[in-house]
């Protein structure tokens, strides 16, 4: 039973790594007040920039191109939101259906139809001495790739950021009061332009996350929605980096629920187990907008704030 929990934990802990870099770039992006709805497409062109940068020049290459193509996106949707000031969740939808369109064109150019010859270098665990000792929760959070303990890293980086420096102050002012940021001398539309490229480079490396160091190779529609969760994850981490984090590891554990359950020997229909992770999702969605007052930027989704 032991091994068992134990291997729901590391599979909480991988399944939450790729969730929590999207997170943690949506909650740049939404508290400079923009929802970047289009982190979908954001999240499946990081994947899509894994495997051809993976192929070409290795796993770190892989992961390089990865941020460029979440970057890419995200600059088309930042173009439109944060400068022309159009609808963000109409801009957000159509970057994401670019996104999977794009993606899944350059995939069938590239490697034909089925991608049965597709193979890439991936990232391998590195177990951190000692620390993977620790009985059950020791191998989950010490035992994975390098990338989960940069994603470790990022939390309190980011956090420390946002709440501790002129720049997180200015961010987090554009987010509440564009106006009187404005007049207090910040750019507000260079602070959201740059708030969704950070975002969209979290989003690419989540998708590469998926990629380089889980499924080892890429397929049509494989963000599967991961970028929709993390929206949700920023709602239920109340707009934190923290919270994000937790919100993170709560969604990882909702996916993880399957290999639990099947070690158990429950027989439930597996379909059940998958669409837990998306209940989850409305639930927490239906919960951030009833509850909207608890850390909300209170100019989120504004799309004109002239």
């Amino acid at each position: 039973m032991s091994g068992s929990v134990t291997a729901f934990f590391e599979a909480t802990v991988r399944t939450a790594t790729p969730l929590l870099f999207a997170g943690l770039g949506e909650t740049l992006a939404e508290q400079a007040g923009v929802i970047n709805v289009g982190l979908e497409g954001i999240v499946i062109a990081g994947a899509f920039g894994a495997v051809a940068g993976a192929a070409v020049g290795g796993v770190a290459f892989g992961f390089l191109v990865a941020a460029a193509g979440g970057a890419a996106m995200a600059a088309v949707f930042a173009v439109f939101a944060a400068i022309l000031r159009s609808d963000q969740i109409i801009a957000g939808t159509a970057v994401t259906l670019l996104g999977l369109g794009v993606t899944g064109t350059l995939y069938r150019w590239e490697f034909g139809p089925s991608g049965a010859a597709l193979t890439i270098p991936t990232m391998h665990a590195m177990p951190l001495p000692l620390l993977d000792n620790i009985p059950v929760l020791g191998p989950a959070l010490f035992g994975q790739p390098p990338v989960a303990y940069a994603a470790y890293l990022l939390v309190p980086a980011l956090w420390w950021w946002t709440y501790r420096t002129y720049g997180g102050l200015a961010l987090r002012a554009v987010g509440e009061n564009p106006e009187a940021a404005r007049v207090a001398g910040i750019p507000v539309r260079r602070v959201q332009f740059a708030a969704i490229m950070a975002g969209g480079v979290l989003g690419g490396v989540s998708g590469g996350t998926l990629v380089l160091a889980q499924v080892g190779t890429f397929a049509e529609g494989m963000s599967a929605g991961r970028g929709f969760i993390a929206i949700a994850i920023v709602a239920l981490g109340r707009w934190n980096p923290a919270g994000a984090a937790a919100a993170a590891v709560i969604f990882g554990a909702a996916s993880a629920l399957q290999f639990l359950f099947q070690a158990m020997g429950w027989h439930a229909p597996y379909q059940l187990f998958l669409a837990f992770p998306y209940v989850l999702t409305l639930a927490a969605l239906a919960f951030a907008g009833s509850a909207r007052q608890g850390g909300a930027p209170a100019a989120l989704g504004r799309a004109r704030i002239d």
